[in-house]
């Protein structure tokens, strides 16, 4: 990867209409669409507005933001448009709501999962609006779907013609640096359309800067509402800003923490943890015992601690069976590295349990971006050689990155 002259041109384009301002160490950060609301919503005067969204697109007092802008006279918005899981959240994984009326506002809401390019760009323009906002909670991980419905709502806003805003809101597990490997373009998928970190260390303003500089065709007519308060070491339970679960497998910000390593078991064998209520820090199989813990533990992982653990879960693989596995227990996240913490389980789980397999779709591939994991796990190299395989071009991410952060 490297910095093109048109991204230059391209990111220099990009209107920060909120930017952020230097924070006091007791400062609470200020969302995206708090300064936006605090602002009388200048940069949306005379448009009319669609909103994406879902429901972690609240205010500090819990309130929806698109309830709080359908009762403003000050905004004229006119559409929602929801992503997986919907937009009031309704639907499990790989669901969504579809084109519905909402009862709570009477808005038109369209349906944007598995959309994208002009199909997308035709539901933008059917809606009438001439303004797309963006206001969705991420979690840091490449493969969370939510980053590519902002690229792809991009990308369609584009060919319709349409302006975009985004409002921002924090890392929920910090943005202090970029890990893991980065994709490869012939394995891009909806879990991962471009060449980001597995774990990019971005907020969504962020990348949106990043998409339009380095991936989209053309330049988007992008405005970003930026946060104040916030810095990039910090998590988001510190920030006084409250929690909601991006999606029904997501339900706190523990499971944030480790997901960007541990979604690696949705591409074998082993539970996840869906159908649990640790869903991601709960792995585990039929015939796994306590070797896997012990094993995990002689890895010496940072800010890390293993537990034996026995669940049985209540949907999704193993539904209905007690299995074993391991617990994730971090005890500083500070120290912790969720990618590295993956690699070194799934290295484990396969020396100590003859049942392990990948998936048959080889799905591992497209969640990691590459057959590399697979194959080298596979070839019976460690941790450190599976990790080490990915710093070059980690390190080329890293120096894009760089040019498109917007807190310190």
């Amino acid at each position: 990867m490297h910095l093109s002259r048109r991204s230059v041109l391209a990111a220099a384009s990009v209107t920060a209409t909120l930017p952020a301002v230097p924070a006091t160490a007791a400062e609470h950060p200020r969302t995206g669409f708090e300064r936006l609301a605090a602002d009388g919503y200048r940069v949306l005067d005379g448009r009319r507005v669609g909103v994406v969204t879902n429901p972690t697109g609240i205010t500090r007092d819990a309130r929806h933001i698109v309830d709080v802008m359908h009762a403003d006279p000050r905004v004229r918005l006119t559409a929602v448009f929801g992503p997986e899981h919907g937009f009031r959240g309704t639907a499990q994984a790989g669901g969504s709501e579809g084109r519905y009326d909402d009862p709570a506002t009477g808005l038109p809401v369209y349906d944007t999962y598995l959309k994208s390019g002009q199909p997308l760009a035709d539901v933008f323009t059917a809606s009438g609006v001439d303004t797309v906002v963006f206001d969705i909670q991420d979690v840091g991980a490449r493969f969370y779907t939510y980053i590519w419905t902002l690229y792809d709502c991009m990308e369609a806003a584009g060919l319709a013609g349409k302006s975009f805003v985004v409002l921002d809101r924090p890392n929920p597990v910090t943005g202090r640096s970029a890990q893991g490997p980065v994709l490869h373009r012939e394995f891009a998928t909806f879990v991962g359309r471009q060449p980001i970190a597995q774990a990019h260390g971005m907020t969504v303003a962020e990348l949106a800067r990043l998409f339009d500089g380095e991936f989209l065709d053309g330049p988007v007519p992008l405005e970003t509402v930026l946060m104040t308060g916030w810095k990039r070491d910090r998590f988001l339970d510190a920030t006084g800003l409250p929690w909601v679960p991006p999606s029904p497998n997501m339900p706190t910000p523990d499971t944030a923490l480790v997901y960007s390593g541990t979604c690696m078991f949705e591409g074998t064998n082993l539970s996840e943890g869906r159908g649990t209520t640790r869903p991601f820090e709960l792995l585990g199989a039929e015939g796994v015992d306590g070797r896997w813990a012990a094993a995990a533990n002689a890895a010496g992982l940072p800010g890390v601690r293993f537990r034996e653990a026995y669940f049985t879960p209540t949907f999704s693989k193993f539904q209905g069976k007690t299995v074993g596995g391991v617990q994730i227990h971090v005890h500083d996240r500070a120290a912790f590295d969720p990618v590295r913490t993956g690699i070194a389980l799934l290295v484990t789980a396969r020396r100590v349990w003859d049942g392990f397999a990948w998936r048959p779709d080889d799905w591992i591939d497209k969640l990691t971006g590459s057959t590399r994991v697979r194959t080298m796990i596979d070839a019976g190299a460690d941790t450190d050689e599976v990790v080490g395989a990915w710093q070059d071009e980690l390190a080329a991410f890293r120096r894009v990155r760089g040019q498109y952060l917007l807190y310190r």
